[in-house]
């Protein structure tokens, strides 16, 4: 009788707790994010259905395969200074996507899954025959004409390196806009980007993405340094889940 009664005791108090664990592991996951302003590329235009923007897709599939994930902040549109600074202030949990460098190692943490590739590529005008062949060609005349350049990107830094001339009007949009009337020869940024703001922009029949890749590298996720192992380990292992059957590389396709 003892150690039956002993047994149930056991038992009652172990209930609350199982409960509260199986409570525990059923709770949405909820991570703060923001989407970047200007990026139609990475988060489309407002009310665009079809194509949201490719690292939006990418926050769903993660979604998808991982129910109790929530990604929350999505209504919230910032230049990429200012989510830098949300990141390293712990202010957001986790941005898509994004260019490594040292110095932004520092600040955040860099999830080790690539995302997608991104070609560092010229807009010009149709009727403008110049060829490029590296940024080095780009320095003479940039003096006459800046090149134009998204705000507070890594790209501009690079064209600063290559002693090439720029400037960084509000929007790629503004950009294509100065390029067509004349006010520079070259916008300067992303493939992902350029590609979709072209075809987008209204000047689709006075503008060309020109065939030179200067530089290729990754976009990542990254997480504020204060988002738990647990969740980095997490966040990596859905996003290597997306890797193995081919969603990152099928939404990459899509975008190009």
């Amino acid at each position: 009788m003892g150690t039956r009664w002993t047994g149930m005791l056991a038992i009652a108090w172990l209930l609350p707790l199982l409960s509260a664990f199986a409570a525990d592991s059923a709770a949405p996951i909820v991570l703060r994010t923001v989407q970047q302003s200007g990026a139609i590329g990475k988060y489309g235009a407002p009310g665009e259905a079809q194509m949201p923007g490719l690292c939006s897709e990418i926050l769903t599939a993660l979604e998808r395969i991982d129910p109790r994930l929530h990604f929350t902040g999505l209504g919230t549109h910032a230049p990429l200074r200012r989510i830098e600074r949300m990141l390293a202030q712990d202010e957001i949990d986790v941005f898509l996507c994004l260019l490594k460098s040292p110095e932004r190692e520092k600040q955040w943490r860099y999830l080790p899954v690539p995302l997608y590739r991104i070609r560092h590529v010229l807009v010009q005008r149709i009727d403008d025959p110049t060829e490029y062949r590296g940024l080095a060609d780009l320095a003479e005349p940039s003096r006459r004409k800046p090149v134009l350049v998204g705000q507070g990107t890594l790209l501009r830094e690079a064209l600063t390196r290559a002693g090439v001339v720029s400037s960084a009007p509000p929007s790629e949009r503004e950009a294509l806009k100065m390029l067509a009337v004349g006010r520079s020869d070259a916008v300067y940024g992303q493939d992902v980007n350029l590609l979709r703001m072209v075809r987008e922009s209204g000047f689709a029949n006075q503008l060309r993405i020109a065939p030179t890749a200067f530089h290729e590298e990754f976009q990542y996720a990254v997480v504020s340094q204060q988002l738990s192992p647990d969740l980095q380990l997490r966040l990596t292992q859905d996003l290597q889940q997306l890797e193995r059957e081919g969603v990152l590389k099928a939404l990459a396709d899509k975008y190009k």
